[in-house]
């Protein structure tokens, strides 16, 4: 049987995730950590099971499109048309992620200008 820790944080400008694992029955163990504009799948679950999503939200008036895609692109490296796609959910009922997604991303967006929360989906 295997124990094994997930988690995310924002260092150096940069999503990072670590897992750090061991066999319950030897001495075995080992530390894994990388970064990216977005955690591999199965550690964004297991944080989401674990915690429950983020909200992040628009909290002013509409801002203009353009610092939005802007500061999706430059938090998640996307394509132009994959950022209008967010930033159109952004702007309706908000974006769900893990909580560092959502802070890293409100970072990013209050960076540009542009006013946003973040909360606890269940209490958004």
């Amino acid at each position: 049987m295997t124990d094994i820790d997930v988690g995310q944080f924002f260092h150096g400008g940069r999503m990072r995730w670590g897992t750090e694992g061991r066999c319950a029955d030897c001495p075995n163990g080992w530390c894994d950590e990388d970064s990216g504009p977005v955690a591999p799948e199965h550690i964004r679950q297991a944080l989401l099971l674990a915690h429950g999503p983020a909200l992040l939200r628009l909290s002013g008036d509409a801002p203009s499109l353009v610092p939005v895609l802007q500061a999706l692109r430059d938090a998640r490296d996307l394509s132009l048309a994959e950022a209008r796609a967010e930033a159109a959910r952004l702007a309706d009922d908000g974006l769900l992620g893990t909580l560092v997604e959502m802070e890293v991303l409100a970072l990013f967006l209050r960076g540009r200008g542009v006013e946003v929360t973040v909360a606890p989906a269940s209490t958004a």
